[in-house]
């Protein structure tokens, strides 16, 4: 069974299409790259993946199940980009948060050790996210995220206000869930990330998909050493 599957997903904003008969499927146990420019769609369609927004047309069944409906979502977990934690709750108090929805308890150990992993300091979590920096912010809900041990995550440009130490530590943390036998599906216009780790990507360009398949099987089509000089021959091509 697929954790995603994306059929046909059309999308306009003021009659200004932005998705266009888009689909794609995210295989068990992959490693699943969203690749394209800013404001090109993907916060969109994961909005919609998601049922925080509708679509035109198309469907999108999360391990079989229509994305409508509630049962859906009990496999998944999900960092946007612009993640704001209330800023009244301690780390600790947030991620517990967290996890009484998917009714695990905190594991502090496990926790501590997921936080050596990014970089972040365990002792921060008994503060309030108001002292928090924006990549401090960022882990944090990336820890949430691992911690939930959902069987489906999906991360929004999960790079974004990361140093390059903290990208690479992000990077060892994401196998290392896939070895737990979990799906990750990701968007990012870093592309070096997704070139490294990815076993698949979707390229998404002027609303439609481009390409689905492998990341060398892209930098063949292309005939490049680089996801990044790949896409700038793909975009250039439309």
């Amino acid at each position: 069974m697929l954790p995603l599957k994306i059929s046909e997903i059309s999308k306009s904003f003021n009659n200004k299409p932005v998705l266009d008969q888009v689909s794609f499927e995210v295989k068990q146990n992959d490693i699943f790259g969203f690749i394209g420019l800013n404001g090109v769609g993907k916060t969109t369609l994961i909005k919609i993946a998601l049922d925080l927004l509708d679509q035109e047309n198309g469907e999108i069944e999360i391990f079989g199940i229509s994305r409508v409906l509630p049962e859906s979502r009990k496999k998944i977990c999900y960092l946007p980009e612009k993640f704001q934690p209330s800023q009244h709750l301690k780390g600790e108090e947030f991620i517990k948060f967290v996890l009484d929805f998917y009714a695990k308890k905190y594991d502090a150990k496990r926790a501590q050790k997921i936080c050596e992993n990014l970089d972040l300091r365990f002792e921060v979590l008994k503060q309030k996210v108001t002292k928090y920096s924006k990549g401090m912010m960022q882990k944090l809900g990336l820890l949430a995220v691992f911690l939930s041990e959902a069987d489906l995550i999906i991360l929004d440009e999960p790079m974004s206000g990361l140093d390059p130490k903290a990208r690479i530590a992000l990077k060892k943390e994401l196998i290392a869930y896939k070895n737990l036998g979990k799906t990750i599906f990701f968007s990012s216009h870093i592309l070096s990330d997704m070139d490294e780790i990815c076993d698949a990507i979707a390229v998404l360009n002027e609303t439609k998909i481009v390409f689905e398949g492998t990341p060398k099987a892209f930098k063949d089509k292309h005939q490049e050493d680089s996801l990044d000089k790949a896409f700038l021959k793909e975009i250039r091509a439309i």
